[in-house]
């Protein structure tokens, strides 16, 4: 089974980058992508639902904004979008796809990095979601939860870390929710499963040369229940093209879907 992560910020302008012309070539079982930012009548361009794939779009009520979608090789049993709170239901924060004994979800975080209100925000929704997570946990069903979360957990996961520990994204309240979710709860971190490496990121400020000098963040992650976690068998991140200010992140796992 082949998973791939993606915030596109704005789906429209990852296809125009070259996003779908890569992906026909990754073999991809699920496909999940955030921040879609677009109304499903702007996407009836055939390259918005990739030949093979199953296509659902979840989308915000606010236009340019947010949004999730799943592109899904096997038809789903069942797919459920949003939770039953605000607002991420209206900012289409959410979206999951059901196949048997396992779900595969696309999930933003919301950013805090705007100000006092938009952080006072993310951390109404991180309250609102643990317990959430923690009844899918608990709840019998393997769970791929493949998101941008919006935070780097250890010193490890972004360049700049000493100058960043007030700055959302790498507050200490935050990462103490991500040691909360692989920790107690019992979450695992997929990607650090297999790679401990640094220096491997997923974002990059558009400002300088962030990029070209790999001064990133690693906010793009596979977050899996513990019956996966023996199951990682490989990952990569795509970053020779540039579709986002985010990079795809694939992850290959030893289970039939």
């Amino acid at each position: 089974m082949r998973i791939i992560t993606f915030n596109a910020n704005g789906i429209r302008s990852a296809a125009e980058k070259g996003f779908f012309r890569w992906l026909e070539h990754q073999d991809a079982d699920v496909v999940c992508v955030q921040e879609t930012r677009a109304r499903n009548d702007q996407l009836h361009d055939g390259h918005f639902r990739p030949p093979g794939y199953h296509c659902f779009y979840h989308e915000a009520e606010r236009p340019g904004y947010a949004g999730t979608a799943l592109y899904c090789r096997r038809e789903p049993e069942a797919i459920h979008q949003g939770l039953g709170w605000e607002p991420v239901d209206s900012e289409a924060r959410w979206i999951q796809a059901d196949f048997p004994g396992l779900s595969v979800v696309s999930l933003y975080m919301p950013s805090g990095s705007s100000g006092p209100e938009r952080q006072a925000r993310k951390f109404d929704m991180m309250e609102r979601l643990m317990p959430h997570l923690q009844a899918l946990r608990d709840s019998g069903r393997e769970y791929v939860i493949a998101a941008d979360w919006n935070i780097c957990h250890k010193e490890i996961d972004l360049k700049n870390w000493r100058g960043n520990r007030k700055n959302s994204g790498f507050l200490p309240e935050e990462r103490a929710w991500l040691d909360q979710l692989f920790g107690p709860v019992g979450y695992v971190d997929a990607f650090r499963a297999v790679n401990p490496n640094p220096d491997q990121y997923t974002w990059w400020s558009n400002r300088g040369r962030a990029r070209e000098n790999n001064v990133g963040w690693r906010l793009d992650y596979l977050v899996v229940t513990p019956g996966l976690a023996g199951r990682i068998r490989a990952e990569s991140v795509y970053r020779e093209e540039r579709f986002s200010d985010h990079a795809p992140l694939r992850m290959d796992f030893d289970w039939p879907l």
